[in-house]
């Protein structure tokens, strides 16, 4: 059973980018294989129902998002504005459920790495407990090599199980922006990870045969291999 959990640097990194453009992937290359995609706790609208407007999953509102919170905050704060608990045991047993089922299983993790997920545990602290595959997404910008770095740091003293880096254009970059900002060689010297490619920038994230095809350019054979 493959699976990934996608994190990133921090709120708008493009985990949903990624989440979605490897979903379209794998459903134009992969049809007749079963996959799934989770959000384990959202708060506020956004990417379960983006999720259920771009693809025919065979999945429950709560299936996608077995937690979910009104209030577009960290976790543990919006729970106690609806006086509730971030309850994990019912993310596990969704979690548990779908990648026995699925072939493949794409969850979307909250936040970036170090977002608190309730008040003693982080994004970071829930991949080495799990023990989930992980993809660092870093945002094409001035800064990003400190990013990259600062997370990697993380995840390695969490022991988590990262897999490689993607970069991402939240806006549109040129290539000589992309070069500058994140160079691939100095990032995966400082952070001894594989960077898998970079996304370009979207303004469409409904195009799926586009999203397939950035999907289609990240160095799959390097995941692969380490799954």
């Amino acid at each position: 059973m493959n699976t990934l959990l996608i994190t990133g640097t921090d709120t708008e990194a493009g985990k949903t980018v990624l989440t979605t453009a490897l979903a379209a992937y794998w459903q134009k290359y992969f049809p007749q294989r079963s996959w799934g995609i989770m959000k384990p706790i959202q708060c506020g609208m956004g990417d379960r129902e983006l999720y259920q407007k771009l693809f025919s999953l065979q999945q429950s509102a709560e299936e996608i998002t077995p937690l979910y919170f009104a209030a577009p905050l960290a976790p543990p704060i919006a729970a106690a504005k609806e006086n509730r608990q971030v309850d994990l045991a019912v993310v596990w047993q969704t979690y548990s459920q779908l990648r026995w089922q699925r072939d493949f299983l794409l969850v979307e993790a909250l936040g970036g790495l170090g977002s608190p997920i309730t008040d003693e545990l982080t994004v970071a602290d829930l991949a080495r407990d799990w023990r989930i595959p992980t993809l660092l997404v870093v945002p094409v910008k001035l800064g990003a090599i400190a990013q990259a770095v600062a997370n990697v740091a993380l995840a390695r003293q969490c022991q988590v199980n990262l897999k490689g880096i993607v970069l991402n254009c939240v806006r549109y970059r040129t290539d000589t922006e992309i070069a500058d900002w994140t160079p691939w060689d100095l990032i995966q010297s400082l952070t001894n990870t594989p960077v898998l490619g970079c996304l370009p920038y979207l303004d469409n994230l409904e195009d799926l045969d586009k999203l397939a095809q950035v999907a289609s350019n990240l160095h799959w054979e390097r995941l692969s291999s380490s799954l």
